[in-house]
């Protein structure tokens, strides 16, 4: 199974965020610079991370994005999940549906695996991700220096 480049993004958007709690709130601008990806996508990762209640961004003077609460606690299974939305590892109905299909098992264990997959997931939240060695890390980065601990 692949992600997404958008799930990859807003997972490395939610761990540089969870790092910079004592400091000025990053732009997204500044977020996408840090992380190396184009702003438009910055963009539009972080509207669908403000609209699911995991972070927050203001505007203007003193604005900026932080992570809620409710972002740090995320079960990383279940944001996967959510931005990878649902659909099967295989297309068996594509433009050529596969003569298989009525009586597949690799269907079944592909979804199975993916489940699996999932909730390996499950139990990791956002503020673990960043724990030691990877948040100095995060935190080296987004200063330009590398903080190898």
């Amino acid at each position: 199974m692949r992600l997404t480049r958008f799930t990859d993004v807003a997972l490395r958007v939610l761990m540089r965020l969870a790092v910079v709690e004592n400091e000025d709130p990053p732009t997204t601008r500044e977020v996408a610079a840090t992380m190396q990806v184009p702003y438009t996508h910055t963009a539009k990762v972080v509207a669908k991370l403000q609209h699911l209640g995991l972070i927050e961004a203001r505007r203007g003077r003193g604005g900026g994005l932080s992570l809620t609460g409710a972002g740090r606690s995320a079960s990383i299974g279940g944001l996967v999940r959510e931005l990878e939305g649902p659909g099967d590892v295989v297309d068996c109905e594509g433009t050529t549906p596969c003569p298989l299909r009525s009586a597949c098992r690799l269907r079944g264990a592909l979804r199975h695996a993916e489940e699996a997959f999932y909730a390996s997931l499950d139990p990791l939240t956002v503020t673990e991700l960043v724990a030691s060695p990877t948040g100095p890390l995060l935190i080296g980065i987004s200063s330009g220096r590398p903080d190898t601990g």
